[in-house]
């Protein structure tokens, strides 16, 4: 991995911008939320180069050239390790990785191979997927409950990016076809395992994004899943330096692409029609 720019503080969070022995440019991010990476330490990595889904709120959907290799999403993970804890031992009480940075991780069946090996190789691994629900991918939902009922019964964290409970504003800020709220609570009910952590259904708030509680409460039990509201920068929730990095939302990959390597051949915008 060869580290094209660093956004950011150590001790805050720090984002990165490589570029793989492929060639993609990837964008990740580690951060430690209690000031003390022996207590916990999260990493935030990209599964996509771009991503195809193109949601209204995110710049990396702007551009979209394919999957990242199992070594390409194993690179991100293993430059932070080692610039962290040089001798691969992350001694963090709570090691997190959210696979959710760049790319909807559904799309890459190697985020499964990855998050079998990580907690083979750390018994302090925690992982953490966020999807949109994308219709299509079920061989990789079903191999994720499996997963996870095998090996993460009670430490994995699963999001479902829902924004806002209208189906045509939906529609709009996540422009492909997509699991319904019925199916979405189906498969996280069966994924919740007693004494685990509930689904977490995310909201990306604003004035336009219509949220009731009663459509919420029709199809979710509270029992099995939780809210979680995420503001799109700036905000004043949490660490505010955390804005100035710009390690809690946003792309920089797009505006270093821009800057330093003008899109070409290699980064295509998204077409209308995508094969994944």
């Amino acid at each position: 991995m060869e580290i094209l720019a660093e956004i950011g503080d150590e001790e805050i969070a720090k984002v990165y911008i490589g570029k793989t022995s492929k060639g993609n440019i990837v964008e990740f991010v580690e951060s430690t939320p209690t000031y003390n990476p022996y207590e916990k330490w999260v990493l935030i990595v990209s599964t996509l180069n771009g991503c195809p889904v193109g949601c209204m709120m995110c710049d990396a959907g702007t551009f979209y050239h394919g999957r990242l290799s199992y070594e390409e999403i194993m690179g991100q993970i293993n430059h932070a390790i080692h610039k962290k804890f040089p001798d691969g031992n992350v001694e963090s009480k709570k090691f997190k990785i959210q696979f959710a940075r760049m790319g909807e991780p559904t799309f890459n069946p190697a985020v499964l191979d990855v998050i079998v090996d990580l907690g083979k190789r750390y018994e302090n691994f925690f992982p953490s997927l966020s999807t949109v629900a994308p219709i299509g991918v079920d061989s990789f939902f079903n191999k994720l409950i499996e997963i996870k009922k095998r090996m993460y019964p009670d430490r994995f964290q699963l999001q479902f990016s829902i924004h806002t409970t209208n189906e045509t504003m939906r529609d709009k800020l996540i422009p492909i076809k997509k699991w319904s709220f019925k199916k979405i609570a189906e498969y996280g009910s069966k994924f919740y395992d007693d004494g685990g952590l509930k689904i977490t259904l995310n909201f990306a708030l604003a004035k336009e994004n219509e949220v009731s509680a009663k459509v919420i409460s029709r199809y979710f039990p509270e029992d099995r899943f939780l809210i979680k509201i995420t503001p799109i920068n700036p905000t004043g929730i949490g660490d505010t330096r955390e804005n100035e990095i710009g390690s809690n939302c946003g792309m920089y990959v797009l505006r270093y692409v821009k800057e330093k390597e003008p899109l070409n051949n290699s980064y295509t915008m998204v077409p209308e029609t995508l094969h994944i």
